[in-house]
């Protein structure tokens, strides 16, 4: 595979991860189904939520699942959706708990590019769907690849704050140096979790910022 067009820097922290066997075939495997069928993100954002925040810039780690599968949705971040897209009922009860959190109010966007600009990595464990098929990439070899990425953070990093919501994403934890890193978990902020208790309330925004004050790195915009 070896020329993937990721920012330079992660270029250079997974170029291992870039050149095993199960990375070619994920390659070929994603190229097939893109040329085959409707696929999202779009090709060019496959690898947004890298090239928007840096290795070196990350603070924040906040994991997802599965990129959105409905059309236009989709832009390589966890949770974010483009300017002018409906927000999905998850993204929604995400920015209700930073309004009651940090008192900031509802935005009108759901792009969450500002956010990935401060050093967010908005990080899908999957980072492709076929359109209008949920999961439809799972397993495919992208999940080896996100942990990779999850491990070389909490190897060559310190005081992170990786934000697990579900219990998908907290199934990473195991991953995670906890002497060394933050570990926020809770429910998923999807309406299906959120309304059984344990999303609204949990002040992970807030709890965040304090540690990342605490070590002396700035604290998000949320």
């Amino acid at each position: 595979m070896g020329d993937v067009k990721i920012e330079s820097s992660w270029k250079q922290c997974l170029q291992q991860e870039f050149d095993k066997p199960y990375f070619t075939q994920l390659t070929a495997f994603v190229r097939t189904e893109y040329q085959r069928t409707s696929c999202f993100p779009p090709g060019k954002l496959i690898f947004n939520a890298f090239n928007l925040c840096p290795f070196d810039k990350v603070k924040v780690v906040i994991i997802g699942q599965d990129p959105y599968h409905e059309q236009g949705q989709a832009m390589g971040l966890s949770f974010s959706v483009p300017d002018g897209i409906a927000m999905p009922p998850s993204l929604v009860n995400i920015f209700k708990e930073i309004q009651a959190d940090l008192g900031v109010a509802m935005p009108a966007s759901g792009n969450l590019t500002r956010w990935a600009q401060q050093g967010v990595l908005l990080l899908n464990a999957t980072l492709t769907v076929r359109a209008h098929q949920a999961a439809s990439h799972q397993r495919k070899g992208w999940e080896t690849f996100t942990d990779a990425v999850i491990k070389v953070l909490n190897e060559r990093c310190e005081h992170l704050v990786f934000i697990l919501w579900g219990g998908y994403a907290r199934s990473k934890a195991a991953l995670i140096h906890r002497d060394r890193h933050l570990v926020l978990e809770s429910v998923h902020p999807s309406p299906l979790s959120a309304n059984r208790g344990g999303w609204f309330g949990n002040h992970h925004f807030s709890q965040c910022n304090a540690y990342l004050c605490q070590h002396g790195i700035t604290p998000i915009a949320w």
